[in-house]
């Protein structure tokens, strides 16, 4: 049986042991999107797309629409932590309802601070109904990084007063998967940067259990919904990277899939924020772009209905899908420098180390290397 027959098979199983299960929500999937306005033949055509996104063959396109249709029946709690909300506000800050959004809002929303209407005593008690109620069945996305000094009490959440890491210790116990959301969650945050006065940490460094990590400050609406609907096809986190980033969404430079790589290669780069290589959309690594050292899906899958990312609007990436970038990868407004650019033909899985200091290597052969070289040059100059 090959790898993908096998992958078929379990997804199969899983979608028949959800089928049989109770759906939570009272409106079924296709009635929201008909109220919508939405028709089965988008719904048709997003599921071939998130299937290809999942790096899943087409013939899975089928399995993730009716992924969607079961999907009320995978409870999801959402947790804040130390954060600014951004991450949801990626998810769910949209002019009209699109099919990622409907679907967040099918699934099985059991707690979430930001949309739910209670409060106060009320919140405190859906959250431990739902953690008794779905013991080892609920889906925990965190979102927010956990401040670990003074015995966790820079963050404490409720009337009851629970510090993040108590609460992320008590829901992390019983959850079936636990996605952290946004680099705050997964790697620490800007809240992290020297000297972390909070001791703020990502979950993965606070509990002992498997994490997957959807490093971005934001990260797509892409990457959350495709994560949960890989969760709800197979029972389990998909194929992870060193920093435990799903690779589906994290095996590609951003500098890979650039609509400005071509300028690259060219030699043609921006000098200064507004001069006529920017207005050219030339490449704007000599003004900070960390897309040759950062990996994530910006270029493919962007924000706000697939509208724009910041290359795009004008601004180079700042690697923020990356550990530690608030402190490796300023200034955000100029080069990193030569030294680095050992890193940048290199893999998904070596370049982390790399940048955060393994032993350099000589920069492979680039079909532009002395133009490129000559440019690097000019800024060091």
């Amino acid at each position: 049986m090959s790898k993908h027959q096998a992958l078929m098979k379990r997804c199969e199983q899983r979608l028949e042991e959800l089928s049989k299960q109770t759906a939570i929500k009272s409106t079924s999937l296709e009635k929201r999107l008909e109220d919508s306005g939405i028709s089965r033949r988008e719904f048709m055509q997003w599921s071939a797309v998130t299937a290809t996104a999942l790096s899943l063959p087409l013939q899975f396109a089928p399995m993730v629409a009716q992924a969607a249709e079961l999907a009320d029946r995978v409870p999801l709690i959402w947790l804040h932590m130390a954060e600014c909300t951004g991450c949801s506000e990626s998810l769910i800050r949209t002019d009209t309802p699109n099919i990622d959004t409907l679907l967040f809002d099918h699934i099985s929303l059991e707690y979430h601070e930001t949309l739910m209407a209670a409060a106060g005593w009320q919140a405190e008690e859906n959250l431990e109904h739902a953690m008794e109620a779905y013991k080892g069945q609920y889906l925990l996305a965190v979102e927010g990084a956990i401040p670990t000094a003074n015995g966790g009490h820079f963050l404490t959440v409720g009337c009851k007063g629970h510090t993040g890491v108590e609460i992320i210790e008590e829901t992390a116990a019983n959850a079936a998967a636990i996605v952290a959301v946004g680099t705050c969650a997964a790697f620490g945050g800007v809240q992290a940067a020297a000297p972390n006065p909070t001791g703020a940490k990502g979950i993965n460094k606070v509990i002992n259990q498997p994490v997957v990590n959807l490093g971005g400050c934001p990260p797509s609406e892409k990457n959350i919904v495709g994560t949960i609907m890989y969760f709800i096809m197979f029972g389990h986190l998909p194929p992870l990277d060193m920093y435990d980033r799903p690779k589906w969404a994290y095996g590609a430079r951003v500098h890979d899939n650039c609509e400005r790589r071509g300028r690259f290669d060219a030699g043609e780069f921006v000098e200064t924020f507004g001069d006529h290589g920017a207005k050219e959309g030339y490449c704007l690594y000599k003004v900070g772009c960390k897309g040759p050292y950062a990996y994530n899906n910006c270029p493919t899958e962007r924000f706000n209905h697939h509208t724009s990312w910041p290359v795009l609007a004008g601004h180079g990436c700042i690697g923020c899908s990356e550990p530690d970038f608030w402190d490796t990868m300023a200034d955000f407004e100029k080069p990193l420098g030569r030294r680095e650019l050992h890193s940048l033909d290199k893999t998904a899985d070596y370049i982390g180390g790399a940048l955060l200091g393994a032993t350099a290597v000589g920069i492979t052969a680039h079909a532009v290397a002395g133009i490129f070289a000559k440019n690097i040059e000019e800024v060091e100059e």
